[in-house]
């Protein structure tokens, strides 16, 4: 467990460093030059002497790939853990005791209404006349 520790506190330092190596290098001059718009015939531009800076930039990019490799390989052997794999069960919700002697109420003085007065139906359907 401290070499996983040990190797993603060594690829933030490279991704740091890596962040600072590109910001300090000199741009290329306007925004033709990021679209192909250099004056040069060759495909990436002018290819002057590579500097202190671009060699660094190429090793802590070899770094960087190196590292976020390492990383995924090293997370997917891992046992998973859950954050909450430790914490015990929160417990039952209690549900309030039922009263012990159900509680009545007074069941509405009315007095009973008349039932409908109907009358019968017909034996046999009416007959349509036209």
């Amino acid at each position: 467990m401290i070499f996983y520790y040990l190797i993603t506190t060594v690829y933030v330092l490279v991704c740091l460093l890596l962040l600072l190596v590109v910001l300090l290098q000199q741009g290329k001059g306007d925004i033709a030059a990021a679209f192909g718009g250099g004056g040069s015939q060759s495909a990436f531009g002018a290819r002057g002497s590579a500097t202190v800076l671009t060699k660094a930039t190429t090793v802590l990019a070899v770094l960087f790939m190196l590292g976020a490799l390492v990383l995924a390989i090293i997370g997917q052997r891992a046992p998973t853990n859950s954050v909450v794999g430790g914490t015990p069960a929160p417990p039952a919700a209690a549900t309030p005791p039922a009263p012990a002697t159900p509680a009545t109420t007074p069941a509405p003085a009315t007095t009973p209404a008349p039932a409908p007065a109907t009358s019968p139906a017909p034996a046999t359907p009416a007959s349509e006349s036209k």
